[in-house]
Formats: C-alpha cells, sequence, structure tokens
C-alpha cells in the first residue's frame, strides 16, 4: 500500500498535467503541481491529502470502485490503473487491495517502471512548456531567452547525453535524474497528450528526445501551454509535433523564393536609386513579405473576403509594393523632392501612407480587398483603429463570426512589449461589442528599439508576453528560415479561422541597417552589428538551399531575378512623368458613392435638421416606454420614464430626451447609430438609460431605442472597458469604415480625454490634411464648472480650439454658402450646445452635411436637470436647424440703441449669467449672446451683433481660467469680426495651473466674482 500510494502521488502532477480530469490549478512551483479536483460520484479524492500521504483509504476507495467498474471513477482514475500498474485491470474484485499488493510483490520494478515512465512524460510536458527556450530562434545566434539553461547551441544530436541532460536540467526540472544513457534505447508508451509518436504508440527515449528536439527546438519555439482550453492545446500540438508535417511541394518552394525574391530585390532597388533617403526597408526581415503572403493566401482560402492591416513604418514600402501591390511608379515617385503637392492637404511622408486595393487571390482564385490604414511615427496607435475599422466591415456585412472579414496587426518588439496602447487592444479583442473574432499579430523582432537593446526595453523575456493576458498562442520562428515562417503563419491564419481568436507570429529577425539609412548602429550595438555585417542574407542562403536540393536551378534563379530588376527599372521609368502628388490615390477607406468622382461633395448645402411633430412625439413615447413584456424595471427608473412622458404631452425636451430624438430620428433613416464610452449605457450622471435591466432577471435587457421602427438601422449602445486611448481609436476606426453611421465616443469625464491625446492629435484633428480621410467621429465631453475638482471639471476646450485651422485675422467671405463651405474648409467643428434643441440638431447635421467632419461636442452636467435647459418641440420642427450663434431675445433685444454691454459665451455659464441680469435687474441694458459654434467661428453672425449693438461694451465671459477655457481664440476673432475697433473685455477665473477648484464655497465665490466682474457696467471704464 505504502509503494502504491507513493506511485500516485509522485505521478498526479502527470495526470494534473494531461489534463485527464481537467483540474482547476492551485499551484504551478517547480514542476510541483498541486489540483483540486471536483467530486465524482463517490469515487474522488481530494488531491492535497493524498500527496501529503496523509489518507490511505482514499487510495482504497479509489481502486474498490474502479474494480467493481472503471465506470463509477473518474477518467483519471480508469487511466491510471491501468496505464501505471499493467495487468491490474484483470485482478479480479475478490482479491481487492490484497491483489493490487500481490502485483506489487510479484513485480518488484513496477516502481522503477513508473518513474521511467513518469520522467519520460514529465519531459515531454517539458518541451511542450518551455522548449522555446532553447529553439534556434536568433539568425545571428547571440540571444539566448533561458539564462538558466545550457547555451542555444548545445543539441542531443552533438552531444554526449551527460551533457544533454545538463542542457534539460532547467526544462525537466530533474525529470531525467532517474534516466541513464543505458536506457536511450528503451522503449516508453507515449501519453495522450503528444503526437510526436505519429501512428506509433510507443518510442525508444532516443526517438523521444529526438523528436521533441524536432518539433520545439529548432527553428520554430512555441508557447502555448499556459491556454487552459484542452481542445486548443491539442491542435497546438498536433500542428508542430505530427512527424514530417512542415512539408512543402516543389512548387510552393518556387513561390516562397519568388515572393523571397521580390521582398529582397525591392529594398535593394529602393537602396540603389536613392541611398541618401529615409525609408525604413526591410532588410533583415524580408522573410515578412512572404510571411503576409501567406496568412492571406490561407485566409482568403478560408473564406475571408476582406483584410485590414496596421503597421509601423518599417517595412511599409516592402508591404505596399509586394503584398497589397501599390503600383510601383507610384511609391517611385514620391522619392522626388520636386514633385508638388496637389491642394489636398499638408500630406505626410511615404512610409506613413496607407492604401485600399481589391484584387484576385492567385492562391484561392477569388477577390479579396485589402486596406493598409495609414499610420504616424507614434507606432502602435493604429493598432485600435485597425480593430474599429475591421469591426465595422464586420457590421456593414453582417458578418458576426469574423468569416469573412479580419485583421493583421504588424509590430516591432520595443513597441509591442512597451507601448500601453497594445495592452488595450488585447483586451478588447474579446468584449462583445469589440471583439472582431481575431487578430493576427506578426511581430517583426528586430531584438532591438531604436538605440535600445532588450535588456534596457523591457522587463519580460519576450517582447511578446503581453499576448499571454488574452491566453493568445506564440509562435517564434527563426526569420532566416523562409520554410519555417510560411509554415508558422499557415497555422496562424488556420488558428484564426478554426477558433477565431488572436494569435501571434514572432519573427526574430535583425536589422541590416540601423534604425533607417542613414543611421550608424555600431555607435551603441558594436557586438550585434559585427555579427549582422558577416551575416549572408535569407535570399542567398534560402537559393542555396533550394538549388542544391534540386527545387530549381541557378539559371532560373538568376532568371526570376532579373525579371523582377526589369519590372522595377520600368516602374522607376514611369515614375519620372508623373508631376503631381494626389494623395487621394492613397485613400485606406474609401468611400464609394458618397463623393463625385473628383473627391468633392455632390452639393455644399445642408437641409433643415427639424422633425415632424408626429415624429418627435412616438420617438419621445418609446423614451418613455418599456416595449418588453413581462419586464420588471426599477422603481427608480420608472419615476424618469413617467417624467419623460410628462415632457412628451408638454411638447418639451430635456438633454436626454434631445438626444434620444436625434438618434431615435436617424436610426428611423436608416443610420447606424454606435454610441460607445466608459458607462454611457445608463450615462455617468444617470441620464440616459439606454438599456434597462430587468430586476428579476439576471442578464435580461431591453434597448427602446430598438423599437422605433420596423425597418430602422440598428441602434449600438455599449459600455466600454475603462481605458480612452484603445477606446477612442476603436471608434475611430469604426467611423472610418462608412459615412452612413453615427459613431460617438463619450468621456465618463471630459478630463479624461487627455489618456487619448495621441488619437485626438495624430488621427482625428489632423487626419484629413495628412491622409485626405474624412471621418465624422463625434466626441461628447462632459464639461462644467461646479466645484468638483480639477479632474471632474474641464475638457480642456483650450487644447481643441488651439488646434483649428481657421485663421484669427482674417475675415472670411460671408457670402452665399458661407456656413457650410466653412466647415468644409475646417479640420474639425467645434460647439457646446446651450439647449437640448442645438445639441439635436448639430447630431443631425452631423450626418445630414454632405461630407465629414469630426466633431466635439462640450457637453454639459448639471445642465442635465437643469429646470430652464429645456427646449420646446417648435425648435425641432421642420425648417428649424441648429444656431451657430443664439441671440438675445429679451428686452435687450428690443431696444439695442438702450444696450451698454454685449456679453458674448458659451454654454451652461448662460443660465448663471441670465438668473445674475434678472436678479440686477439689467435685462433692458445687457444683452447675452450664445456663441453655440466655437469652430470654425461664425464671424458672421458674431458681426451681425456687434453691428446691432453699436455703443456697447464686448464682454467675454466664461467660467473656465483666463489662461484656459475659450477666452484666447475667441477674442481676436471676436475683434476680427467687429466693424469698429471696439476692444474685446475679459470677465472670467484668474489664471490658474488646476482647472478647477474641489472647494464648493471656493467655486461660489469664484463665480460670483465673474458675475461681478460681467456685469459691473464700470468695470472696464478707462482701461483703454
Amino acid at each position: 500500500m505504502h509503494h502504491l500510494r507513493t506511485t500516485v502521488a509522485r505521478l498526479w502532477p502527470l495526470m494534473a498535467a494531461q489534463s485527464l480530469s481537467r483540474p482547476r490549478l492551485l499551484a504551478l512551483e517547480g514542476g510541483v503541481r498541486t489540483f483540486q479536483c471536483t467530486r465524482h460520484l463517490k469515487a474522488s479524492v481530494a488531491a492535497e491529502p493524498l500527496l501529503n500521504g496523509t489518507s490511505s483509504n482514499y487510495m482504497e476507495e479509489m481502486y474498490y470502485t474502479w474494480l467493481e467498474n472503471p465506470r463509477n471513477v473518474h477518467e483519471s482514475w480508469d487511466k491510471f490503473f491501468r496505464n501505471a500498474l499493467p495487468g491490474a485491470a484483470y485482478l479480479g474484485t475478490s482479491q481487492g487491495l490484497a491483489g493490487v499488493q500481490a502485483l506489487v510483490r510479484a513485480q518488484p520494478d513496477v516502481e522503477r517502471l513508473v518513474e521511467d515512465h513518469l520522467a519520460v512524460q514529465s519531459l515531454i510536458r517539458a518541451y511542450q512548456v518551455r522548449g522555446h527556450h532553447i529553439a534556434k530562434l536568433d539568425p545571428l545566434d547571440i540571444s539566448c531567452v533561458d539564462s538558466g539553461s545550457a547555451p542555444c547551441t548545445v543539441g542531443f544530436q552533438n552531444v554526449e547525453f551527460s551533457r544533454y541532460k545538463e542542457r534539460v536540467r532547467g526544462l525537466a526540472a530533474g525529470g531525467l535524474s532517474g534516466l541513464a544513457e543505458s536506457d536511450l534505447d528503451k522503449v516508453f508508451r507515449l501519453p495522450t497528450t503528444t503526437f510526436i509518436g505519429g501512428s506509433e504508440s510507443a518510442l525508444s527515449l532516443r526517438e523521444i528526445i529526438h523528436r521533441l528536439e524536432m518539433a520545439y527546438c529548432q527553428h520554430i519555439g512555441v508557447e502555448f501551454m499556459f491556454i487552459n482550453d484542452v481542445e486548443q492545446c491539442q491542435w497546438i500540438r498536433q500542428k508542430f509535433e505530427t512527424p514530417g508535417v512542415m512539408q512543402f511541394s516543389l512548387e510552393e518552394k518556387r513561390t516562397l523564393l519568388g515572393r523571397v525574391i521580390r521582398s529582397t530585390r525591392f529594398e535593394e532597388f529602393l537602396q540603389k536609386k536613392w541611398s541618401s533617403e529615409k525609408r525604413f526597408g526591410l532588410e533583415g526581415c524580408e522573410s515578412l513579405i512572404p510571411a503576409l503572403k501567406t496568412i492571406i493566401d490561407k485566409s482568403s482560402q478560408s473564406g475571408v473576403e476582406s483584410v485590414i492591416m496596421g503597421m509601423p513604418h518599417r517595412g511599409r514600402l516592402n508591404v505596399l509594393a509586394n503584398v497589397i501591390r501599390k503600383e510601383l511608379d507610384q511609391i517611385f515617385c514620391q522619392f522626388d523632392s520636386k514633385l508638388e503637392a496637389a491642394n489636398e492637404g499638408s500630406g505626410d511622408v511615404r512610409y506613413h501612407l496607407g492604401m485600399y486595393h481589391k484584387r484576385m487571390n492567385r492562391v484561392s482564385n477569388r477577390y479579396i480587398a485589402m486596406s493598409l490604414m495609414a499610420n504616424p511615427s507614434h507606432l502602435e496607435a493604429v493598432d485600435p483603429v485597425v480593430q474599429g475599422k475591421t469591426k465595422a466591415e464586420q457590421f456593414h456585412c453582417g458578418d458576426t463570426e469574423g468569416k469573412r472579414v479580419m485583421s493583421i496587426l504588424l509590430h516591432g518588439d520595443a513597441a509591442f512589449a512597451g507601448q500601453g496602447i497594445v495592452y488595450e487592444t488585447f483586451h478588447l479583442s474579446e468584449l462583445p461589442s469589440y471583439t472582431t473574432h481575431g487578430t493576427i499579430h506578426v511581430v517583426v523582432n528586430n531584438q532591438i528599439g531604436f538605440t535600445t537593446d532588450a535588456r534596457m526595453a523591457r522587463s519580460s523575456p519576450y517582447p511578446t508576453d503581453v499576448a499571454r493576458v488574452v491566453n493568445a498562442p506564440i509562435f517564434h520562428v527563426n526569420a532566416d528560415d523562409p520554410e519555417a515562417v510560411m509554415y508558422v503563419c499557415d497555422v496562424a491564419a488556420e488558428w484564426r479561422s478554426t477558433f477565431h481568436k488572436d494569435v501571434v507570429v514572432d519573427m526574430v529577425c535583425y536589422r541590416r541597417n540601423g534604425h533607417n539609412e542613414m543611421d550608424e548602429p555600431m555607435f551603441t550595438q558594436p557586438l550585434m552589428y559585427k555579427r549582422v555585417q558577416k551575416q549572408k542574407k535569407v535570399l542567398q542562403k534560402f537559393a542555396e538551399k533550394l538549388i542544391a536540393e534540386g527545387v530549381v536551378t541557378a539559371q532560373e534563379y538568376e532568371e526570376e531575378v532579373a525579371s523582377y530588376d526589369k519590372i522595377c527599372e520600368e516602374a522607376y521609368t514611369r515614375s519620372k512623368d508623373e508631376k503631381i502628388l494626389h494623395i487621394k490615390h492613397w485613400l485606406d477607406s474609401p468611400w464609394p458613392g458618397f463623393f463625385t468622382v473628383e473627391g468633392q461633395p455632390k452639393s455644399m448645402s445642408c437641409p433643415p435638421t427639424g422633425i415632424s411633430e408626429e415624429e418627435l412625439c412616438h420617438i419621445g413615447n418609446i423614451a418613455a416606454s418599456v416595449p418588453v413584456d413581462d419586464f420588471t424595471i426599477h422603481g427608480g427608473l420608472s419615476r424618469i420614464l413617467k417624467g419623460r412622458a410628462n415632457m412628451v404631452s408638454q411638447r418639451m425636451c430635456d438633454w436626454a430626451l434631445g438626444e434620444y430624438m436625434a438618434f431615435g430620428s436617424l436610426l428611423k433613416e436608416g443610420i447606424h447609430v454606435r454610441l460607445s464610452g466608459q458607462d454611457v449605457e445608463r450615462g455617468t450622471f444617470s441620464h440616459r438609460h439606454h438599456v434597462l435591466h430587468d430586476q428579476n432577471a439576471d442578464k435580461r435587457t431591453c434597448i427602446p431605442m430598438n423599437y422605433i421602427s420596423p425597418d430602422q438601422a440598428p441602434y449600438t449602445v455599449c459600455n466600454s472597458s475603462l481605458f480612452e486611448y484603445g477606446v477612442l481609436g476603436f471608434e475611430l476606426g469604426f467611423a472610418m469604415a462608412s459615412p452612413n453611421a453615427l459613431v460617438l465616443w463619450e468621456a465618463q469625464f471630459g478630463d479624461f480625454h487627455n489618456t487619448a491625446q495621441c488619437i485626438i492629435d495624430q488621427f482625428i484633428s489632423s487626419g484629413q490634411a495628412k491622409w485626405v480621410r474624412q471621418n465624422g467621429i463625434v466626441l461628447l465631453l462632459p464639461h462644467g464648472m461646479e466645484g468638483m475638482g480639477p479632474e471632474h471639471s474641464s475638457a480642456r476646450p483650450e487644447r481643441f480650439l488651439q488646434m483649428c485651422n481657421d485663421d484669427p485675422d482674417v475675415l472670411p467671405n460671408l457670402s452665399g454658402d458661407f456656413a457650410v463651405r466653412q466647415l468644409y474648409d475646417c479640420n474639425w467643428i467645434i460647439v457646446n450646445c446651450s439647449t437640448p434643441a442645438n445639441y439635436f440638431h448639430v447630431l443631425r447635421r452631423q450626418i445630414l452635411l454632405p461630407f465629414r467632419k469630426p466633431l466635439v461636442v462640450f457637453t454639459p452636467k448639471s445642465l442635465l436637470r437643469h429646470p430652464e435647459a429645456k427646449s420646446s418641440f417648435d425648435d425641432m420642427l421642420p425648417g428649424t436647424h441648429f444656431e451657430r450663434v443664439i441671440t438675445d431675445n429679451g428686452a435687450a433685444a428690443l431696444h439695442p440703441e438702450n444696450v451698454k454691454r454685449v456679453i458674448f459665451c458659451t454654454g451652461k455659464i448662460f443660465y448663471e449669467l441670465t438668473r445674475e441680469r434678472k436678479n440686477r435687474g439689467m435685462d433692458d441694458t445687457v444683452a447675452v449672446v450664445r456663441i453655440e459654434q466655437l469652430s470654425p467661428f461664425p464671424f458672421d453672425l458674431v458681426q451681425a451683433e456687434t453691428n446691432r449693438y453699436t455703443s456697447a461694451d464686448l464682454v467675454w465671459c466664461q467660467e473656465e481660467h483666463k489662461n484656459q477655457g475659450y477666452y484666447y481664440y475667441v477674442k481676436p476673432r471676436i475683434h476680427t469680426s467687429v466693424s469698429n475697433s471696439r476692444p474685446i473685455w475679459y470677465a472670467g477665473r484668474e489664471p490658474a495651473a488646476a482647472p478647477a477648484t474641489g472647494n464648493k464655497q471656493t467655486h461660489l465665490m469664484e463665480l460670483q466674482r465673474l458675475l461681478d466682474t460681467a456685469f459691473d457696467l464700470e468695470a472696464f471704464a478707462g482701461k483703454l
């Protein structure tokens, strides 16, 4: 019995490792695993007491129960008794435990036999878990990931067994301690968790080691054993362990050679023609091109019709030329410094541009559309943008499983490990409203950043370790072995097609040049670049290999090289004829049918944005109802819905209902609306309630907005993960896919948009100027000073206004269609609405405009429930529109000649100003004018107001501090609008470093002080 308990105790980690009982992992340390099993009928056992050797009764119970009927015990015990004690299955029930003891006495070497099998099976698992640490991944042979193991150049085939044991000492955690060289020819039964045997169920130890070495320690290293899904682990094992699995036909090898030729010779051609130009070439990772083409070929065969790609600058021109198949002359002409730019914005450097192309895939014989997204130098910033565009294309074509549209993301090793947006993008990959059903990540692992090597750039062994957070398998591959690269990419594409989950291909390579072609890498990495200088190019090595194998002849190889060189030369000749650079040829997201052939809007007018009263009432009643039977809502929500119904009956709406009217009317017109952000379903301030939750049934929800009309477009509202950078990038990408969707991102507080500043600066404010790529994304930024502190008050309007492209000192031509033409010329639209009706109109205008511009809306907080911040249905009926400026319609407007001061303002401060004006009895002497659209600035309407009140002082009043907010933006523009040289005075808070105080009393004192200044008619006297 002691022997049996000891055997089980030793074998238990193996049983758990084989996932025989699907246990829950409790601890993992030094190769010893402790598990807690769930009870299985009467035949169950707690692992920890057994392993501690404190309960022999468990073992007896297991054995007796198994003898009665093997089905009475869990399959793990059945397999244990059958495999660990050969012959025990034939002992009769009557023999009981004595039969086991007799068996042990009859076979004194059974314990050694079990220990040897345990050692071999532990060895197999060790290779599966950590074999990648000693694989030959580095083409330069200077990197060894596992510092605790022997040098990576040591291998079983050329060393004695004692040195081999040292080699795997770190891998097997002592698993070989009981084996000697004399055991190499012993035959061992293989576990079900390996495929190294192929059709054989037993192999000699020598052959087992050889096959494990071939599977896990050559030019491919596989990280997958952290995945907690048995089926997925078995799938990967089969792909890499099955003998002879990595075999290619002669035609496949010839195709692969042709792709390496094109990849290599393209870079050599550019270097020859433009040796002093930056191009961020692909030298050292030429296998990237066949890698991407393999992924696309395999995916196309699986039914994929569209591939959206994102990548940094290294190798972009090569990818454009040889993967996307951009015309070579269009690429080459960009190197001409004399090329004139068309009047389409500032443009961008050649290695930041993207494009769209649809072509026939010759492997699948199917058309496939490919988009390479334009990307700034912020290397990984494009990641969520690609995911958003992929999600949008899947949505628009009804691809709910990602079978027709997929994404590929390329990364650099330093950026993949170092930039947090990579982590954010991975975390979006499994969220229901953000998943794209699997992305293939390809890491061009240069083993160095710009001048920083991996030891200083990351804390993890691999740059790809971040992918483990979502259990994505990671396939490391030596990029100097094109066949290994091709096989790994083939498996990655099949993984994505099979499981619709992310996968990472880590191409371990090097940079033959420095960070760019003008850089000197020997300054900082002398050892590495001494190796690089001696390194034979992958094309040369691969060609020599195929020639030696008889796949191609030397003459055929030379002819293939000459053929591609001729193609490049002919394209170079054609490129000299290009005189103008048309950036529109590089659009990565074309909108067919939206613009004219010339890329201009079909009109330069915007129809009225009002809707009928019948439609307003219908949408309002939906907003006030629960359109699902047997659905119990919260009592507090019942009161909110009742309040909405009362407003509809009174022909009024508040902010939440105005938004509901805008969304609902667009949905009814077939426009998809997507609202995303933190807590947007309910609304951070509990005002929206677009998703209702049944109080008696978990996960049962209702979205009334989807019940407006039988043929309406779907409404998507989704709470996002708790980060702004990735989610805003995602929604930006979603908006790129189609102009016929209203895509909105709402910050929890406007202050929090600054963690997404990269997306705002690099893509939204300047995207059209750089890439001629219009986008209609809407940013909703809750803003307003209410004494809630410096992190919950300001959406930093000054930052957005500073990036507007209108000239403050030039009064534009105000005739004709000025309002719409001004919108077309601006880089984005900035508004701060003070009424629900104006918010309603600006949202509808965003879609009804004949072009697309980003829209930034500073939304309110206290105005969400302010009794005066309500709008009548009259302000939303047909014929009404967005008011860029809302004039004073009180007593002051009746007698403008008596007005002594005009206070210009925007947003919620209007209500404080009008309340103060009434309290002071100054309704007829002070006019308050709201500028609702700040950018592009409404010069025409502001000019009209200043001309109306010719003898009045002009004051800009804001609740923000003087160095923040709108003052320094509006002051010169108001001055330009004024027909005479009247000064523009300031009333507001003093300059400060923090956006707002967190003390309520201080806040109120500051507010009263600025109101006093605004209404003190003598305040600015004599200051000129």
